[in-house]
């Protein structure tokens, strides 16, 4: 259904569904420490639970565009900037959850724990570049950054990556959903390269067979 001021009500519906479904895992952890179900250490629990949902929305925004490239259809881009805020409203979480739970009144110790202690060290630095990328995120800085808001922006991918590695650094030993993500990760970046790659072996072979044919 569409108006005639040019109002798409199924988008509007699909956004607000999006809407919904980022904020239902916050809602269930915060039901939760509530009810007193988040086991012996809730402090533990909340870091977890906000920490896995900024990577999984991390690598579910980045997957937009291979989305688009496999589909050959724009939608997905329609939701990529929505993923990526609630991605940086959960690693906001992460960071407060670390900040006002964990270390409570020993706010002397963070700098030291992000200096000495990588997998933090790493963490911090992509919750910081995700920092820019969501103030810059509205339609009034794309059209102010014109072709440079395209490379900011491109610090979302090193931000998947940090925020893979900080998981990897984290859980030590059972590395199993860390590598998860890593593989899933690496395969949004093969999708999204294999455009390029394919034009710039074209363009090698097209160069090749103009010097042969010298």
């Amino acid at each position: 259904m569409v108006l005639s001021r040019g109002i798409d009500w199924r988008w509007v519906g699909l956004k607000a569904l999006a809407h919904i479904l980022a904020l239902l895992p916050a809602a269930w952890l915060i039901y939760r420490a509530l009810q007193d179900q988040l086991g012996a250490d809730p402090i533990a629990a909340l870091t977890h639970g906000t920490g896995d949902w900024t990577l999984r929305l991390l690598l579910l925004g980045l997957a937009m565009t291979p989305l688009r490239l496999v589909l050959k259809h724009s939608w997905p881009i329609r939701f990529r900037r929505l993923i990526g805020l609630y991605a940086f409203f959960y690693a906001s979480l992460h960071l407060a959850v670390y900040l006002f739970l964990d270390l409570g009144s020993y706010w002397a110790q963070i700098g030291a724990d992000i200096l000495k202690r990588p997998f933090i060290t790493v963490g911090f630095t992509a919750w910081l570049l995700l920092i820019p990328l969501a103030v810059t995120s509205n339609h009034w800085m794309m059209r102010r950054l014109k072709r440079n808001w395209q490379k900011l922006h491109r610090l979302v991918y090193a931000t998947g990556i940090l925020g893979v590695l900080h998981y990897w650094w984290l859980v030590k030993s059972d590395v199993r959903e860390p590598l998860l993500y890593a593989g899933i990760l690496a395969l949004l970046f093969a999708i999204r390269l294999k455009p390029r790659l394919h034009s710039w072996l074209q363009s090698r072979r097209a160069a090749d067979h103009g010097q042969d044919t010298a």
